[in-house]
């Protein structure tokens, strides 16, 4: 019987009837069967659900845990009505920027960073503002961040321009300068501009930079209640002029679910062409993007945070099984597929949208994987609980466990 580095043994797999041992070597996963392996270290998943580990493809990681810095004015904005005040909310928000500093950047981000460590979250599309405000004081600390967690949460670190370019002169150099630091995708936020022909030219200069520097792009597009905003088509025709077919990201999108079903379908054709995959975060804010719709027309839709306790969202635990949680009640994706969807979009198809190979269980997949508590996926989505157990490149990083005592006069079983 061969041995292996680590076995999951006796665990249940999503779509495979039975129990199942899964047995890893050097980061991969080497077996897969029915029948009992051997291994120098084993993770006994006692039936419990084993799969993929999560992936966040969207989180403004220099900004969480600052909402005590700046007040609910900007959330308030956000979340009002159809987001038509996402502009403002913006510029409302940019005010904790006055004092932006990587010293106390830092530690919030290493804090969120841990959390993904707790909740199995491998790979995050993690934004740092870039403009003539923050300077690069928050993408210096990601990138050291990456480095520190690589292996283990994999960041990809996003020179996010968040006040526009040529709205915010100056802002485009800082870009070039974090993408020549290392940022691994350069970011945009077209929508931001003040017409639409500088919306095209922000998307244009940036797609240009990325396919000059091979980095892969991520936008927020058409982030506010306005169907007429169509920087999502723009960034699509912008990947196919540059030669970023399959390398971009859209972001929110919340206007396209505004859209009259034939527009919708005539993006949904654009966006399969430029291989363009999005991420929504149908948590934040009244408005979102389609999501069941856009899956049902062969475009492929993650989930992300977004953030946590910041100007825009006063939650969050960097735990994707609660952002699955609340997205199965916002896009009414309660269904046995529905459940299915939602999970996906936070493990394989979210590492699908931002890139990264390899995200399956199976033999010669990576070695990325939790051990949930329980063996269906309604009832992890139901508790979303830390997993029991969080392996990434092979290795155990993390064990959660939650018990209660009670105290009452009659005898209970729970």
């Amino acid at each position: 019987m061969p041995t292996h580095q680590l076995v999951v043994a006796d665990a249940t797999l999503r779509g495979r009837e039975g129990r199942w041992q899964i047995g890893i070597d050097d980061g991969r996963i080497a077996a897969l069967g029915r029948e009992p392996l051997s291994g120098t270290d084993e993770l006994d998943a006692g039936g419990a659900l084993v799969t993929e580990s999560f992936v966040n493809g969207h989180m403004h990681l220099d900004k969480v845990y600052t909402l005590d810095r700046i007040g609910d004015a900007a959330l308030m904005a956000y979340t009002s009505g159809e987001m038509g005040s996402a502009l403002h909310s913006i510029e409302l928000a940019s005010a904790v920027k006055a004092d932006y500093d990587r010293k106390w950047i830092e530690p919030n981000a290493r804090r969120a960073v841990l959390e993904a460590v707790r909740y199995g979250v491998r790979h995050v599309l993690a934004f740092a503002d870039v403009d003539t405000k923050a300077g690069l004081e928050g993408v210096i600390p990601l990138l050291a961040l990456r480095d520190e967690f690589r292996g283990v949460v994999d960041l990809q670190v996003v020179a996010f321009p968040q006040d526009g370019l040529l709205c915010d002169p100056g802002a485009e150099e800082l870009v070039r300068e974090a993408v020549e630091l290392g940022a691994d995708v350069v970011g945009g936020i077209p929508w931001i501009e003040h017409s639409d022909a500088q919306a095209r030219e922000h998307v244009r200069r940036m797609c240009e930079l990325a396919a000059a520097k091979g980095r892969r792009v991520a936008m927020l597009v058409d982030d506010a209640g306005d169907a007429s905003l169509r920087t999502t088509e723009m960034l699509a025709e912008a990947m196919l002029e540059h030669g970023l077919v399959g390398r971009a990201v859209a972001n929110h999108a919340r206007a396209v679910g505004l859209y009259a079903r034939p527009s919708l379908e005539r993006l949904a054709g654009l966006a399969r062409r430029a291989g363009l995959g999005f991420v929504s975060d149908p948590h934040t804010g009244p408005l979102h993007l389609p999501v069941r719709q856009l899956t049902a027309m062969g475009v492929p839709v993650a989930l992300g945070q977004d953030d946590i306790e910041d100007a825009y969202y006063p939650f969050g635990r960097h735990h994707l099984l609660e952002i699955a949680f609340l997205a199965a009640h916002a896009l009414e994706a309660v269904d046995t597929a529905g459940l299915e969807l939602v999970y996906d979009a936070v493990t394989t198809t979210a590492a699908s949208v931002l890139g990264v190979s390899g995200h399956r269980l199976e033999v010669d997949g990576n070695a990325d994987l939790v051990v949930h508590h329980h063996p269906t996926l309604r009832e992890v989505l139901a508790e979303h609980a830390a997993p029991q157990h969080v392996v990434a490149s092979g290795r155990l990083v993390a064990s959660s466990a939650s018990t209660t005592t009670f105290h009452l006069d009659q005898e209970v079983n729970a």
